[in-house]
């Protein structure tokens, strides 16, 4: 597709279906690493869980496996260490080095197990090794805000990724969604409203400016609820 282009077939099962095409069609076996990235509340974490699901269920467990940007969060003892917390969620609150390191080996280890941290809600913190890539995977789907940013090592993430698709939701759907999320993590309306409003609203007008980087652009409708991740 097109930079630009918006895919109106936006229910995961039929992404998914056009991904095994493209696996079925690869001749040389390699390892397709599809990105997902779009504004905070988008529904990217969701949709990349569905899109592994389905191709495990219909080419067989392990043939996808989920790899998210958000296990190179910075911990928040660095954060704290680095005056961050506050911005939390910013492209400078993760560790971008590793989550490079990560891909290329994804890229180019086609012969060891891969473990891939994750993010825990309930903890607010990076978890090590959650996620499994085996030299069996033949997709990798790995989703972030930043995937396609112009900047210094957010570009080295864009070269890696085969494809990147943009995940486009309204505005106001993705405000409840955060909003619900900041009163799942403790905080009151007061609060959470204040975060989404200080915080991950100008992450999502930064994150807009890259969707011209992207290969594809996924209408994102209501597939994910209101309290999943992003």
């Amino acid at each position: 597709m097109e930079n630009g282009r918006t895919e109106r077939r936006d229910e995961p099962a039929a992404l998914a279906g056009e991904l095994l095409g493209r696996l079925h069609a690869s001749r040389t076996g390699g390892r397709l690493l599809l990105g997902l990235t779009g504004a905070p509340g988008a529904g990217k974490s969701t949709l990349a869980r569905r899109l592994v699901a389905e191709v495990n269920r219909a080419a067989g467990a392990g043939t996808a496996a989920y790899a998210p940007m958000d296990g190179f969060h910075l911990s928040n003892g660095q954060l704290d260490r680095l005056g961050l917390r506050h911005r939390k969620g910013s492209p400078s609150s993760f560790d971008v080095r590793g989550y490079v390191a990560l891909l290329r080996r994804l890229v180019g280890d086609r012969f060891h197990d891969i473990y891939v941290p994750d993010f825990d809600r309930v903890l607010d913190e990076p978890v090590a090794a959650r996620h499994l890539v085996t030299p069996s995977t033949r997709l990798v789907v790995t989703e972030g805000n930043y995937l396609a940013a112009d900047a210094p090592g957010w570009t080295e993430v864009r070269e890696l990724l085969h494809e990147v698709w943009y995940l486009d939701a309204a505005d106001d759907l993705r405000a409840e969604r955060l909003t619900a999320r900041q009163l799942a993590g403790g905080r009151d309306l007061e609060e959470a409203r204040a975060w989404v409003r200080q915080n991950d609203q100008p992450n999502g007008e930064y994150v807009k400016l890259s969707r011209s980087r992207c290969t594809r652009t996924v209408r994102v409708a209501r597939f994910a609820p209101a309290d999943e991740e992003e």
